[in-house]
């Protein structure tokens, strides 16, 4: 196991979620304020791959260098409202998870057949009378 590469890793993922939370926060608001370039920044997110933030926000600096400017300024104020809770939040979330699998997998273990089942037939090897 890398422990850094999987937190580098991670790193990356959460800067892209937080782009994408970012985008979609101001649409919403342009929306409301703004509805073309609300629709403009919904297909064009919907056209290019949101999923790698980077390259969505060098992309979208070819486009409107003023939306990337807002999404930067949204991404890095979720960035700093979010990051401080999420170390205990994932802590906490994985062991409540691996407790629920854990005990969902006991109970499957545990579980006593029916009384009128045969645990020794095998439709393979029927009894010979």
């Amino acid at each position: 196991m890398y422990p850094k590469q999987v937190a580098t890793e991670t790193a990356k993922v959460l800067q892209s979620y937080l782009t994408y939370q970012a985008v979609k926060t101001i649409i919403a608001q342009l929306s409301e304020t703004n509805p073309p370039m609300a629709l403009w920044l919904t297909e064009y997110s919907s056209g290019n791959k949101i999923q790698d933030g980077e390259a969505y926000i060098e992309g979208l600096m070819l486009e409107h260098k003023d939306l990337v400017m807002r999404i930067l300024e949204v991404r890095n104020s979720l960035a700093e409202q979010v990051l401080d809770f999420l170390p205990d939040l994932v802590r906490q979330n994985l062991q409540e998870s691996s407790l629920n699998n854990r005990r969902q997998i006991l109970e499957r273990l545990t579980q006593s057949l029916p009384p009128d089942s045969d645990t020794f037939s095998d439709p393979k090897y029927p009894e010979s009378d």
